[in-house]
């Protein structure tokens, strides 16, 4: 009876061997399926946040800028690489780029008021930029608002009146003209002498290339306010 008894231990701890040996082969098997699915998980929540992060930074700048915070001061450019905080941003650098502009619609009134007539107000009734900021890097993001002759702008970000009334690089034209003389349907319509402050935030995200065929993932909000 003790043989039969230690028989019938050997072929238990037989099975049990065999039957660790399928689970180990089971799980190595659903771990192809799995660790993809759980690194794509993971990857998703990290650029989602970055979405919402990008989001909140373009908000908050153009909620300050609207209120006349002065960002070509460097204390105040600080507020906005702390917002940046974990996306490698710099003042003048680094994975990402905040453009701050300001947009007058020119009607008769602004014309006028310059001792500009006719053709010579090269601008009238075309949206234009009166002020235009960048924070991080210059190189990695162009504004789709527009961009003003370099020359034009002044250390505060600020164009002259003359210039924003005569040159046409200062045209913003993706918001929409008034009825003439080319009319154009674009991101928002304004009024004679209506202003918007828009603020832009594009970041990239290296870290993520491995889910863009190994190309940085680039992440863009804009805000009007």
């Amino acid at each position: 009876m003790g043989a039969k008894m230690n028989q019938s231990i050997r072929v238990t701890e037989h099975r049990r061997s065999r039957q660790r040996g399928s689970n180990i082969m089971e799980f190595a098997l659903l771990s192809i399926f799995l660790f993809p699915l759980f690194m794509g998980t993971i990857t998703t929540g990290m650029g989602l946040g970055k979405m919402i992060q990008t989001a909140q930074i373009s908000r908050d700048a153009g909620h300050m800028f609207v209120r006349l915070v002065d960002f070509s001061l460097p204390a105040n450019q600080d507020l906005i690489v702390r917002l940046a905080n974990g996306m490698n941003m710099t003042r003048a650098g680094g994975n990402g780029t905040v453009v701050l502009t300001q947009v007058l619609m020119i009607g008769d009134d602004e014309c006028n008021a310059a001792g500009l007539a006719g053709t010579n107000c090269a601008n009238r009734y075309y949206p234009v930029i009166t002020q235009r900021l960048v924070i991080g890097s210059s190189s990695l993001y162009t504004s789709s608002i527009g961009t003003p002759s370099a020359n034009l702008i002044h250390a505060d970000g600020t164009i002259d009146v003359a210039d924003y009334l005569k040159d046409v690089s200062c045209r913003a034209l993706t918001l929409s003209t008034n009825t003439s003389p080319n009319p154009y349907v674009g991101l928002l319509t304004l009024n004679a002498s209506e202003r918007t402050y828009i603020s832009e935030a594009y970041f990239t995200a290296p870290e993520l290339a491995f889910l863009n065929n190994n190309r940085p993932v680039n992440i863009y909000a804009r805000n009007y306010f």
